[in-house]
């Protein structure tokens, strides 16, 4: 049996000088590479708010979790909605701090905005802001979180309702 966990990875974007969106990623020490804020989702929370734990803690920021994309709850619907993520990806993982063995991450994927940079206390890890082009050039950074950014690039602008320039 392969043990499958829950993990959080946030995509979050700051609206820069002249206007040009950047997204932050972390420097991730044991892999190696540019990765977005994420980590495990703990029994007592969602992953929605595991997203936004996990960007306090690496980074220091205080993330705005932006709804991906969902269709609404029916009128009447007794229970209450949570923040969708924009993607689910389910993903082979190593050995971790929270298993000694190969095992799989079901990675739910959050975009999120910060309006300040400045880090509210020590990030836990590097922090690196990146324009579009800077990430399609950067290297270091994973592959997949490379190719869900460039999507991201071009939504996030309709995403907080702003034109993208």
């Amino acid at each position: 049996m392969v043990v499958k966990e829950s993990t959080a990875s946030v995509f979050v974007f700051n609206r820069g000088q002249k206007g040009v969106w950047r997204c932050a990623l972390v420097w991730h020490p044991r892999l190696e590479e540019w990765l977005p804020a994420g980590g495990h989702v703990e029994s007592d929370e969602s992953a929605a708010e595991a997203a936004v734990r996990e960007v306090d803690e690496e980074t220091g920021l205080t993330a705005r979790l932006l709804p991906g994309p969902a269709l609404p709850l029916p009128a009447g619907f007794p229970h209450t909605q949570v923040i969708a993520p924009w993607y689910v990806c389910e993903m082979r993982a190593g050995a971790d701090n929270h298993t000694r063995a190969p095992h799989r991450h079901v990675d739910h994927v959050f975009v999120a905005v910060v309006d300040d940079t400045t880090p509210s206390r020590q990030p836990v890890h590097e922090v690196r802001w990146f324009t579009e082009q800077e990430l399609a050039e950067a290297p270091s950074i994973a592959e997949d979180s490379r190719l869900q950014a460039k999507e991201l690039f071009g939504r996030i602008g309709d995403a907080v309702g702003v034109n993208s320039i």
